[in-house]
């Protein structure tokens, strides 16, 4: 059975968890904490990292930061993992929903353009700021997004879990257009280090900002609100978001090849898209002219006219040795939202058809060319018999 994400691990993770033992710095102080926080931050182009246990704490605390009142509300894409929804709701506030874009399958910026200048109309003043998630690797387009922030005085919480390594051409058509990391696009952003992620650390997030004040709150958040001078007197409730100095040294020695990750990436997405473009019955990931993704996940879907959903391709590529994941469900979809009152006959016809009709095929770090053919023939094998 060819797996859906391997990581890829070497010598190098080892020495530096070794050391950890070696030196009884395993829980959540240590150099490699630093230097990981310092290392990634860095290589996305901003002044501050702090580390947290998950990517949905990154989230959890990257909103704590905004300081969302209840009944404020933030703009994200109803196509996205539930953790982007929930980090919102934690934190008192009510998501507003956009579907995706047909070919990138991010959040429809024309979408987020008009559900702002609804709020804007609407005059309560309780848009707060916008969620960008950039999906299985491409990003969503920025400039738009960052034009209206800017406009409206909203914040953005740039959601690059998905995307170590994606770059986006900001300002572009103009001479001041350059090349950006996603995760430096916001005044916040988050970052998942899960198992099947460009860089993992099994478990494991980071908040990345520009803001030393930001910065600050995210780590008092992160460590229960403990006071520097007086640390067991609390003035604000926190949670405990540690990451241990044991994963940040996984952490350090991917970040440390992270052009060889990201070139082996990029080089299954092209190996996949040159043995898979021109097959009727499938849609493939693009990459946009002002996109650098990175295809975290490499997804495709399928087109109704194959006579076949997602889940029924997904068990006749099982029968074949190859193992896939579905695509996201929808914000609107899921029946814990809708018994908190959200998004109650809310429609979104593309991330609707993505859902059931998507899904990825094995993407991990691990994969082989070899595995990568029987994936392109299993694939091709189960149309033909559709």
């Amino acid at each position: 059975m060819i797996p859906v994400n391997e990581p890829l691990l070497g010598d190098r993770e080892l020495e530096y968890v070794s050391e950890c033992i070696r030196t009884g710095w395993i829980s959540s102080a240590g150099r490699f904490l630093e230097d990981f926080e310092e290392q990634w931050a860095s290589f996305c182009g901003m002044k501050y990292g702090v580390a947290v246990s998950n990517g949905t704490a990154a989230l959890q605390a990257a909103f704590g930061c905004i300081g969302l009142r209840p009944g404020d509300k933030v703009i994200m894409p109803t196509f996205t993992i539930i953790s982007c929804a929930q980090a919102i709701v934690y934190n008192g506030g009510v998501p507003i929903l956009v579907d995706s874009d047909p070919r990138t399958w991010c959040m429809d910026v024309e979408q987020v353009r008009e559900k702002v200048e609804e709020e804007m109309r609407r005059g309560d003043g309780r848009l707060k700021a916008i969620l960008p998630v950039h999906i299985y690797g491409h990003p969503v387009d920025m400039d738009p997004i960052l034009e209206l922030a800017g406009k409206y005085g909203l914040g953005i919480i740039e959601d690059a879990a998905e995307a170590h390594g994606a770059q986006y051409m900001t300002g572009r058509n103009t001479p001041t257009s350059r090349w950006k990391r996603c995760g430096s696009l916001g005044d916040l952003s988050v970052f998942s280090f899960y198992a099947n992620k460009l860089v993992t650390t099994g478990e494991g997030g980071m908040v990345l900002t520009d803001d030393p004040a930001c910065a600050e709150k995210a780590r008092s958040l992160r460590n229960l609100c403990f006071l520097p001078n007086r640390r067991f007197y609390h003035t604000e409730l926190g949670h405990n978001f540690r990451l241990t100095n044991v994963q940040a040294a996984i952490g350090v020695a991917q970040v440390e090849r992270m052009e060889e990750i990201i070139s082996r990436k990029r080089w299954m997405g092209a190996a996949y898209t040159e043995r898979l473009r021109g097959i009727p019955g499938i849609e493939l990931p693009v990459e946009e002219t002002w996109a650098r993704q990175v295809y975290w996940m490499y997804g495709i879907v399928l087109d109704e006219g194959t006579g076949l959903a997602a889940d029924e391709f997904a068990r006749k590529l099982k029968e074949r040795g190859v193992e896939t994941r579905p695509f996201f469900l929808g914000m609107h979809e899921q029946p814990v939202f809708h018994a908190m009152g959200l998004f109650r006959d809310e429609k979104y016809p593309v991330a609707e058809r993505v859902a059931r009709q998507g899904l990825y095929l094995p993407s991990g770090l691990a994969l082989t060319e070899a595995q990568l053919e029987r994936v392109c023939e299993a694939v091709v094998s189960v149309l033909r018999t559709a």
